[in-house]
């Protein structure tokens, strides 16, 4: 028997200081059944730093064929497609092909260094890519806020998320490997 995806309702309040962009967005996520928290979480995130009313979570880790999250414009054309992880190169080249802009947050900083020192060559033919690292700050545990219902805030300024509920607060580094 199929194991099922969890629910996760999130009201994500977000004032992010480098666009201009306040406003408490309603969520539900469906986290895999092989999915972390803390991937749950890094979803929310690049939910939060590219926040739109456009903006979609996707079917993600049970399809091949989509991205995460994506932007799509009222002619059903991708402007936005946002992948999380270390993509392979015919995924990279597919969703650069697909949509205007394309966007991958990394997230495990270990793996992710020796992922980037393989792609960085390759990656430099893609116009519309952009690669991101986020990692936490100290011994915060960005899992920790995972919860069945959440209530969280997000505060981004100067390349950091302060992502916070009413009794923690974790701090994430942005740092834009390419462009």
């Amino acid at each position: 028997m199929a194991l099922k995806a969890t629910i996760f309702k999130a009201e994500l309040q977000i004032s992010d200081m480098e666009r201009g962009h306040y406003q408490t967005y309603n969520l539900t996520l469906a986290r895999h059944p092989s999915e972390t928290d803390q991937r749950l979480l890094i979803r929310l995130l690049a939910f939060a730093l590219n926040a739109d009313q456009a903006l979609n979570f996707t079917r993600g880790l049970s399809t091949d064929d989509e991205p995460e999250l994506w932007h799509k414009n009222l002619s059903n054309e991708i402007e936005l497609w946002i992948e999380l992880g270390q993509l392979d190169e015919k995924r990279l080249r597919r969703a650069c092909g697909l949509a205007k802009q394309v966007i991958v947050y990394l997230y495990a900083e270990r793996s992710a260094s020796v992922w980037w020192s393989q792609q960085q060559e390759m990656v430099q033919r893609f116009s519309n890519l952009q690669i991101v690292m986020l990692s936490v700050v100290g011994d915060s545990q960005l899992e920790s806020l995972a919860q069945r219902n959440m209530s969280l805030h997000a505060t981004i300024q100067d390349n950091q998320v302060w992502l916070s509920d009413d009794q923690q607060s974790v701090t994430i580094d942005i740092q834009n490997w390419f462009p």
